[in-house]
């Protein structure tokens, strides 16, 4: 298994074939060119977790080869980066762990995670220095709401109202000044809403191939239901880190490197047209760098919790660091 020390040295790789990026291998290193045939990025295949094509792009041998013999995961992408499909890394055979899974039926896990991306979003809010007292009250309320969800033999659907009402008044808080209506995933109905399906979507398959790699079957759930074709158990442990994203996204916003002309309106949805998804890219991929490690040692950590048969007490938990003035 990989260690933490070893992760630390993982990088994350981004090509955009429709801005004439190529990629090439020489001498077990990883390549990406430009238009022009200028290196743009090099590093040896052994540091490379997660390489992310966006565009057109003809899957070779080589690159699958290279996959194997590394151990990276390949995420492919629309330029609008709709994911199209993945090939994981993965550990193969682990049935001791699946067997644990698929006989897993308590909740307690479940309200431990919820209540982990309560305290995020609650952390969040408490970084605003000039707070209303209506967001004040809000931050009570998710406080509030982190403890209740810990309330023993809660069922799934009662864990998820408490997430949901929390989320609604989070968002109303967190973008009040932004003319925040609602959260909307994969409608487009603003470019908060664009960017969140974006930054979640990144998010999503580096948390779904740390879990890949341990030998998850990622279908299945501890609080999402099991549903055809949908990763519900990385929808589960992606909840903590949502918050990462959020925070760079209302930072964005606040410094103005978000724009309303680098989008392109079609019927009531903001599509961001390929020649400036990487600008976006980068925003969110920088802020999820910065927590790159805590990402590792939390699923490492729940891994290791889940295999001992641990109580919820025992899982980890992720914090989303707190600004000293906000305290």
């Amino acid at each position: 298994m990989m260690s933490a020390r070893d992760f630390e040295f993982k990088q994350i790789a981004f090509v955009f074939t429709d801005e004439g990026e190529k990629i090439s291998f020489k001498n077990d290193n990883l390549l990406i060119t430009d238009a022009e045939g200028k290196v743009k990025h090099q590093s040896t295949c052994y540091r490379l977790f997660i390489l992310f094509v966006c565009g057109d792009y003809c899957l070779t041998t080589g690159l699958l080869d290279r996959s194997k013999k590394f151990g990276f995961s390949i995420v492919f992408m629309t330029p609008n980066l709709r994911v199209t499909a993945m090939l994981p890394s993965k550990a193969e055979g682990n049935v001791l762990l699946r067997k644990r899974q698929y006989e897993y039926d308590k909740t307690d896990v479940a309200a431990h995670v919820i209540s982990n991306k309560i305290h995020n979003q609650c952390a969040l809010l408490k970084k605003k220095r000039k707070k209303t007292e209506e967001e004040k009250e809000v931050i009570k309320k998710l406080e509030q709401f982190e403890k209740d969800v810990l309330k023993q033999e809660l069922s799934v659907q009662e864990i998820m109202g408490i997430e949901g009402i929390s989320a609604k008044l989070y968002f109303k808080s967190l973008f009040v000044e932004y003319e925040w209506k609602s959260r909307q995933p994969r409608t487009k109905c603003d470019m908060t809403n664009t960017l969140m399906d974006i930054g979640y979507t990144v998010l999503f398959n580096i948390i779904n191939a740390l879990l890949e790699m341990y030998g998850f079957d990622v279908y299945v759930g501890i609080l999402h239901t099991q549903f055809f074709h949908r990763k519900s158990l990385v929808c589960d442990l992606e909840e903590p880190f949502r918050p990462i994203v959020d925070a760079a996204i209302l930072k964005a916003m606040n410094l103005g490197q978000v724009s309303e002309k680098d989008f392109w309106k079609n019927q009531n949805q903001y599509i961001l047209p390929w020649k400036n998804s990487k600008k976006y890219v980068g925003l969110i991929l920088e802020a999820l760098m910065e927590y790159k490690n805590e990402i590792f040692i939390y699923l490492q950590s729940y891994y290791r919790a889940f295999m001992q048969n641990k109580g919820a007490e025992d899982f980890p938990i992720f914090e989303l660091v707190e600004d000293e003035e906000a305290k």
